[in-house]
Formats: C-alpha cells, sequence, structure tokens
C-alpha cells in the first residue's frame, strides 16, 4: 500500500462500514466490536457533471464495498440487499449492526450527479420498507443542482481532490434531515399517440423516473419528482440541449460550460423574442386545460392569460439553476389571493408562468418572481385536441417531447402528492420547513 492509499484509508476511516454487514456474511475472524463513527453509503454517477464522478471515485477507494457507480448499479438492489444484511444481524443481537442503522439516520447515500440522478435516489429511499428512512445529501456535479442549492450545499462542484471530498462528507455528517414532499405524475393517452410520427424521436422511453403500463387501448407512464414539472417553451430548451449533450459528449465536460450554452440555446430557440418566433397555437391556453385543487379536494379550472408560453410546477425554491420563481408573495394582494410562502413539506405545489425569457430573466433581480398563478396540492393538465401535434415536457431535469391527441380522447397529466422523504439540509438552506418556518 502507498503512502497516498494509506492517507486516503486514514482519512476516511470514520466513514467506514464493516464489511460483513455490507456482505451479509459474519465470521469470527471479520466481526468487529466497535461500529463507525459515520457510516455512509455513496452513490457515483460518473457519467454527470461533466465527469467528474470518476475524480470523486478514485479518492474514495479507499471504502471499495460502500462506493457504487451509476447507473452500473442500481441503487434499489444496492439498497434493498444491505438493508436485509442489516435485519438479519439485528435480529441476532448484532449491537454493532443496530448502530450503523441508527447513525445512517444522518446519511445515507451521497449522489454525485444532477437533480435527475438525486430524484431517482429519493425515490428508491422512500419505496424502502424500512422503519427508519436514511436522509440524503449530494454534491453538485450536475448542470442544473436545484436540489442540492435548495438545501444549502451550494451550486458550484466543491472539488474532488481528498481534502474537498472528505470536507463535503463531514458536512453530510453535520447536517440536519429535512422533510420533503414526493409527487407522483400520471400520463394516459390513446395508444393512437404511440402511433404518432413523434415516436422515433426520444420521449418518454427516455424518462428514467417514468415507468410505462400498456393497457388495452390506452397508455400510462407512472412516476415521481421532487423539483419541478414544467411544460412549454422552458422544456423545449432544455430538450435541445439534451440533444446536443448527448450528440457531443465531449463539448459538455464542464459545468459553466454547459451553462453558457443552455444559455445560447435559450436564445436560437427564441425564447427571449417569444412574441414573434412563438406562435399564439403554442401557447399553454392553446394546447391544454389546467385543473387544481386544493386540500378540500374541490377541482376548478386555472385561469391562465393567453400570453403566459410556459409553466413551472415547483416543489422546491430552486429552478434553472438557483432561481426562485416564486419568491415571497408578502404583498396584500397574494394575501387576499391565499398565497403563501413555498415550505417542501407542505403538500403544495407552486404553478408559476412565464411569458418569455426576458420574463424569466427578471428573477435575477432582487424581490423578483414569475407569474403566480395558484398553489395546489392536486392538478390534472388536459391536453386539446388538433391544437398542435406535441408538447415539450420536462421533469426534475430530463425533457421529452409529449405526443398531443389526434382523436376526441384526450391525453391527461395528473399530479398527485405521495408521502415525503429526508434530505440532509446545512445552515445555509433556501428551503423551509412548515414545521419550522425556517
Amino acid at each position: 500500500m502507498t503512502n497516498g492509499e494509506l492517507s486516503k484509508e486514514k482519512t476516511f476511516k470514520d466513514f467506514v462500514i464493516p464489511d460483513y454487514i455490507l456482505k451479509g456474511e459474519r465470521t469470527p475472524e471479520n466481526r468487529v466490536n466497535i461500529a463507525p463513527r459515520s457510516p455512509m453509503l455513496i452513490f457515483i454517477n460518473t457519467k454527470s457533471g461533466g465527469q467528474q464522478g470518476s475524480s470523486i471515485l478514485e479518492q474514495l477507494r479507499s471504502l471499495p464495498n460502500q462506493v457504487f457507480k451509476l447507473p452500473e448499479e442500481r441503487p434499489n438492489e444496492v439498497l434493498h440487499k444491505i438493508f436485509q444484511h442489516l435485519e438479519k444481524l439485528i435480529s441476532e443481537g448484532d449491537h454493532v449492526a443496530s448502530d450503523v442503522l441508527a447513525k445512517l439516520r444522518i446519511v445515507v447515500s451521497l449522489v454525485a450527479g444532477g437533480d435527475g440522478t438525486h430524484g431517482w435516489l429519493l425515490g428508491t429511499v422512500a419505496d424502502l420498507s424500512v422503519s427508519i428512512l436514511p436522509p440524503i445529501a449530494t454534491i453538485p456535479l450536475g448542470t442544473g443542482n436545484n436540489l442540492p442549492f435548495s438545501f444549502g450545499w451550494g451550486k458550484k462542484n466543491p472539488g474532488t481532490d481528498m481534502k474537498s471530498v472528505h470536507g463535503f462528507l463531514q458536512q453530510a455528517v453535520n447536517a440536519k434531515p429535512m422533510s420533503v414532499d414526493r409527487w407522483y405524475v400520471c400520463i394516459r393517452m390513446s395508444k393512437l399517440v404511440e402511433d404518432s410520427p413523434l415516436k422515433r424521436e426520444p420521449a418518454l422511453e427516455k424518462v428514467s423516473s417514468l415507468e410505462k403500463i400498456s393497457e388495452e387501448d390506452r397508455l400510462s407512464y407512472h412516476g415521481s419528482f421532487w423539483n419541478y414539472l414544467s411544460l412549454g417553451m422552458d422544456a423545449q430548451v432544455s430538450y435541445e440541449f439534451h440533444t446536443q449533450r448527448k450528440e457531443h459528449p465531449e463539448k459538455f465536460n464542464h459545468q459553466l460550460v454547459n451553462q453558457t450554452r443552455y444559455a445560447r440555446i435559450s436564445c436560437a430557440q427564441g425564447w427571449f423574442c417569444a412574441p414573434c418566433s412563438h406562435p399564439k397555437s403554442r401557447n399553454i391556453t392553446s394546447l391544454a386545460t389546467i385543473y387544481i385543487a386544493k386540500k378540500d379536494g374541490k377541482w376548478q379550472q386555472l385561469q391562465i392569460s393567453s400570453r403566459i408560453r410556459s409553466i413551472v410546477l415547483l416543489n422546491l425554491p430552486s429552478f434553472s439553476g438557483g432561481l426562485d420563481p416564486w419568491g415571497d408573495p408578502g404583498d396584500k394582494k397574494s394575501r387576499e389571493r391565499g398565497l403563501t410562502a413555498p415550505f417542501v413539506n407542505d403538500e403544495l405545489l407552486e404553478v408559476v408562468g412565464f411569458r418569455d425569457g426576458w420574463h424569466g430573466m427578471t428573477l435575477l433581480l432582487p424581490n423578483s418572481h414569475g407569474t403566480r398563478l395558484a398553489q395546489a396540492h392536486k392538478l390534472r393538465i388536459v391536453f386539446n385536441n388538433g391544437a398542435s401535434d406535441s408538447m415539450y415536457m420536462r421533469v426534475d431535469g430530463e425533457p421529452w417531447i409529449q405526443p398531443l391527441p389526434r382523436s376526441d380522447e384526450p391525453t391527461v397529466v395528473e399530479i398527485l402528492h405521495r408521502g415525503k422523504a429526508l434530505v440532509l439540509a446545512t445552515a445555509n438552506r433556501l428551503a423551509k420547513s412548515i414545521s419550522t418556518r425556517s
């Protein structure tokens, strides 16, 4: 073992989980009597964040059996196996396993990647059949990074050297768990839509957070999101960015470069001259009717200006790289409408509209916000027949082209609250909890 390897082993020793717990094979030779101070499981998406995940992976070589590469190793399979080992050992009276499970409340996984990767793992943890749901922290390596920014982890990469990686892990140990809402989305459409010419485009089958279910004459896609769902021009820009990155990944290997390219695509797509380049037939009101319900369950149609070209359903106070479209509705008009500050566990989505790119740019100014349309506990989006052949949509950073109905049978998107999970938050967080108002 080289001096460098010895140094790494010493640096990360507090995070090491005994091998017999990870592998479920306890023998007199591998059994230990003292639990690690800060046990962690680490998932790294080596294909996200400009390939910097690989550099972090190299720093964590001293934790070989508790660091997992995404997407090669499926988090649901990994976590189910480890928790089975823990439960078995605890039932046999292993006090070290009991301590490890208790300390996993601090951190179960560190996710290197963007919002899509983080949401994927959050859903996996939320679906675990365990008495204690472990919280999650995230290293901001992706392009969007809205999730880590919301919970105080910053927008910039923290560095991939040994000191930076250890510093982040220690931050995660000291962070506090915070409850966050999970949202269920279901898209139902006629099978005639599946036969659309748009089928040749990367569409719903490419969205990792949505699962396809085929019925006799209908198709549905089910999934969940934690950050946002959007439709309209902003999703169109995101789709073009993802398409270019897939075709030329070598040009998207740095976070700042990625964000600059995103801005250029926004201009090229006409997002900043939408009244001239974007026909009225593509405005939200021409393509869809949206219904909302509060917690009382009463449905009502959402009134939307014909100038709105993009709508965002927000769960967190960060969108498009750290902007806050909702803001703080403390003015008299907002209070009269019953609008409140956004809380990440209040079981409400903030519904915000944008007219064009200039409207979105105002978010860079103090106290600015998008068009506050509503706060909703449930939503139903009904796409109109004949208005257009498609709509751009996006969920937690993953865009697609949504084919629209060509028959009288509408395409319907339903969004419902679906439980909660725990996310680790620092003192610098933007996210607010309804229980603490902080």
